[in-house]
């Protein structure tokens, strides 16, 4: 006989999974008391909502879903906002949640919550389980909605009293079989020869590479595509490090914070080839003016997103590695020579902005030369606001993965990300970029960074203010600050090393690119702390 609790666990063990991140509580301490004897780790956070944003930056490091825990109640309400990120951009999650025992619920009882309602709008599928024999099923199908079609969280919520009822055997499935859901992934023969054709008749093409791309894991197939056609590619914010950003043929990233010349081409080209991106509206402010005046080829797995922000000319349905493979099979190279060598010329004639200061950091050229100290392979997680765009647009990825919330735009994401994507990889440099308005959100977390002694290293921009808001109000609301101003900001580096974890403040780039090379070289955990000018604008 085996309880609820320690089927669920039998569950993830027959899944693969080798750490979850949790916080226990009442309602979910069946599945804590059978965790127990499992060779599974357990990363206590100290935040729930962080226990999702590390879950999310272990899947996207590991390529695997991510397992966060929570109990019910607040416990379960407060994994809602990491749940929404990890939706908004597709990333594989498995949400556990304890809830009341089945008497209970609708009763507002003691920490009760409907967590699978909450959720709706933001998680690929929800169970609320009734039953313990229905345990081995839901698991099964969790894992496989969460990591097949378009990824995204799956919710499994779990009534205490379903974790403590017995079952008389324990059988896992082999396979995942649900009516009505089976994800389209090669693409339609039609359109891959219609999309060749347009190829073959374009003059001025570019391939933009979205974050589908990379979730799928199309970096080859891509490399192969483009290679063959003889196309430049431009990324989305979600697309950087598909292509290593030093290639000869790569612009940069798109967007309201992107390279000009690579918005230049994007506006320029006659036919554009969307993969894995939806275009949303800081990526191309006005989708139907560009498709006006080029052919638009579009490959996603969802077919919700194809045409939704931009008028499309020929759509693919299907996973972005086997349409890119099949184009890559048969695509000729395009008479585009001049082409390319405009937009090439285009990026040889932009001059990077930022140049190193003696009183503050400069957060653009010190990111530069931090870039030129970390390995091909190194892991960059970036919260939003203006530290995102910094290093979106200065770090050059390489072999490495750029993490960062970019649906959503989820402060505080930086710090758990890069936590969970440096257990998922720990022989990788791991470095997570947060402005001191975001690392407040969640620094907290340092204590698990601590506590897991996992060598992570973080860079604070500190420039006491909510910068990119700052921008916004200078831009639309004539300077009128509010709300905007950090004042009261902690000693970071004191924070840093009441939690034991080493720390150091950069007042000039001179100094952060020396305390940089003793953070890279450091065994340990490691925070630098840069003083930044307030009105450093974000490109």
């Amino acid at each position: 006989m085996l309880t609820g609790g320690e089927i669920m666990v039998k569950c993830l063990e027959a899944e693969g999974v080798d750490i979850l991140f949790g916080y226990p509580g009442a309602a979910i301490c069946p599945f804590y008391d059978a965790l127990y004897d499992s060779p599974i780790r357990h990363v206590l956070v100290r935040s729930e909502q962080n226990a999702a944003h590390m879950a999310s930056g272990y899947a996207r490091a590991s390529g695997r879903p991510g397992v966060c825990v929570a109990t019910s109640g607040p416990g379960a309400t407060n994994l809602i906002t990491g749940i929404a990120t990890a939706y908004m951009d597709s990333i594989p999650i498995v949400a556990i949640t304890g809830q009341v025992n089945l008497e209970q619920l609708g009763r507002d009882v003691f920490q009760e919550a409907d967590i699978t309602g909450a959720c709706e709008s933001f998680t690929k599928h929800s169970y609320l389980v009734k039953s313990v024999e229905d345990l081995p099923r839901v698991f099964k199908e969790a894992f496989h909605i969460a990591s097949t079609g378009r990824p995204g969280p799956v919710l499994i919520d779990v009534p205490e009293d379903v974790q403590e009822a017995l079952a008389e055997a324990f059988h896992y499935p082999e396979a995942a079989d649900i009516p009505g859901y089976k994800p389209k992934t090669a693409g339609h023969p039609l359109q891959v020869k219609r999309a060749l054709e347009a190829i073959s008749q374009a003059k001025r093409p570019v391939i933009c590479c979205g974050g589908g791309v990379v979730l799928s894991g199309a970096r080859e197939e891509m490399t192969a595509f483009a290679q063959k056609s003889g196309i430049p590619i431009v990324s989305t914010m979600m697309g950087i490090g598909v292509m290593p950003m030093d290639s000869p043929v790569y612009l940069g990233m798109i967007g309201k914070f992107g390279r000009s010349y690579a918005n230049r081409a994007i506006g320029e080209a006659d036919l554009i080839v969307l993969c894995g991106a939806r275009v949303g509206d800081r990526a191309i402010a006005l989708p139907n003016q560009i498709a006006e005046q080029a052919k638009v080829i579009h490959i996603d797995i969802d077919p919700a997103e194809i045409g939704k922000n931009m008028r499309v000319d020929v759509p693919i349905v299907g996973d972005v590695k086997q349409v890119l493979a099949a184009l890559a099979e048969k695509v000729q190279p395009v008479e585009c020579r001049d082409w390319v060598e405009r937009v090439l010329r285009y990026k040889r004639e932009f001059v990077p902005r930022g140049q190193d200061r003696e009183d503050t950091v400069e957060p653009r050229s010190f990111i530069r030369a931090l870039s030129a100290m970390m390995e091909e392979d190194a892991i960059l997680a970036a919260d939003p606001g203006q530290g995102q765009i910094w290093a979106a647009i200065n770090f050059t990825q390489k072999e490495g993965r750029f993490l960062t919330s970019g649906g959503l735009g989820t402060m505080g994401y930086a710090l758990p990300a890069a936590l969970g994507a440096k257990l998922a990889k720990p022989r990788r440099q791991v470095l997570a970029v947060c402005g001191d308005g975001a690392f407040q959100m969640s620094l907290c977390e340092l204590a698990t960074v601590a506590a897991s002694h996992a060598p992570l290293k973080v860079v604070v921009f500190d420039n006491r203010r909510l910068g990119m808001v700052r921008e916004y109000q200078n831009s639309r609301y004539a300077r009128r600050h509010i709300g905007t101003h950090m004042d009261g900001n902690p000693d970071f580096v004191a924070l840093c090393q009441a939690y034991g974890i080493p720390a150091a403040l950069a007042k000039n780039n001179r100094e952060a690119e020396r305390l940089a090379k003793e953070m890279l070289q450091s065994p340990r955990p490691y925070v630098l702390v840069c003083r930044v000018d307030p009105e450093t604008p974000s490109v």
